[in-house]
């Protein structure tokens, strides 16, 4: 049984900007603003890579299901040799691979784009055709929008548990789209503005959202995470970093300890320590897949920051 893992596969352009953004956009209607960047960086990338190698690293043997073009050749064979399944991607000789740019300022605060390339042909993809009997969970997190539609719908078809991720795809997507790919998944998984975006986006508030999933998953930076259910709402505290450098990936890491909770059968508050655990590596390095540890060392992580959890002798194996 295997964790499939749907979304962009990106090569990553990561900019710093020695400012405060908020000093240089003025109120109004209109605007107009070029940053000098002091370093740029290119680092592999794409939601479906970044949340793919680390679940490796916690011990699974993830499958990816996305589309590349054709620069995605020695990117492809890292990820295999860090035991990510690359098998059901689809490369295409006439594409290139999605690209990312994003510039950071010194709060942290992110602009960004994204130019989709051999992204727009992950429409082309049915899950249906990997088969219900092999999948365990599936996450599907930003990617081509038509491509995040029909990937909801085969999971519903074939009644598998789903995340549904849309993360920055929440700018571009549709009500409709929303509405048709958020219902009957597992859970919703958000972070703390873009709750809000999707409340605007569905006129729904968190219990209009919880009539269509099960539990709304959201991060929330510094101050840890939380879960909304029909229950009540419970918040987890976040991993202390040693050293803050990027948080380009951090939501992306965070999703994998979520589906390793999830698909362990762990209680939430459980989950969503497992979840900081993970993301915090990433925000102390530059890149989204430039960290590693062992499962000793993130155990060790683990009860630094929370204590000794039950379940930490069965974790990540």
């Amino acid at each position: 049984m295997s964790i499939i893992v749907t979304g962009s596969i990106a090569w990553d352009y990561l900019m710093r900007f020695p400012g405060h953004f908020k000093d240089h956009i003025l109120a109004g209607d209109k605007i107009s603003v070029s940053f000098l960047v002091d370093d740029k960086e290119r680092h592999r990338g794409g939601t479906a890579p970044n949340i793919a190698y680390n679940l490796a690293l916690l011990g699974e043997r993830p499958k990816i299901v996305g589309a590349a073009g054709l620069d995605f050749s020695d990117y492809q064979d890292w990820l295999e040799s860090v035991g990510v399944d690359t098998s059901l991607v689809r490369v295409h000789p006439d594409e290139f691979t999605a690209t990312f740019s994003v510039i950071t300022d010194l709060d942290q605060n992110q602009i960004a784009s994204f130019h989709t390339g051999a992204m727009a042909r992950a429409r082309e993809i049915d899950l249906r055709d990997i088969g219900a009997e092999t999948i365990d969970w599936v996450i599907i997190s930003p990617d081509d929008p038509v491509a995040m539609v029909n990937h909801t719908e085969a999971c519903r078809a074939m009644g598998v548990n789903f995340i549904y991720d849309p993360s920055q795809q929440l700018a571009r997507i549709s009500r409709e789209e929303f509405m048709t790919s958020v219902r009957g998944a597992s859970v919703l998984t958000v972070n703390d503005y873009e709750l809000e975006l999707a409340k605007k986006l569905s006129g729904l508030d968190e219990a209009g959202l919880l009539a269509l999933v099960d539990a709304i998953v959201v991060t929330r930076g510094a101050d840890g995470a939380s879960v909304i259910t029909k229950a009540g709402e419970i918040t987890a505290p976040a991993a202390r970093p040693e050293a803050i450098r990027e948080p380009t990936g951090v939501g992306d890491a965070f999703r994998a300890g979520l589906l390793v909770g999830l698909k362990a059968g762990y209680d939430w508050e459980t989950i969503l320590k497992l979840g900081n655990s993970t993301a915090v590596y990433v925000i102390e390095q530059m890149g989204t897949q430039n960290h590693g540890y062992t499962r000793a060392q993130f155990l060790a992580r683990v009860r630094e920051n929370y204590g000794d959890l039950p379940i930490l002798e069965s974790c990540c194996q």
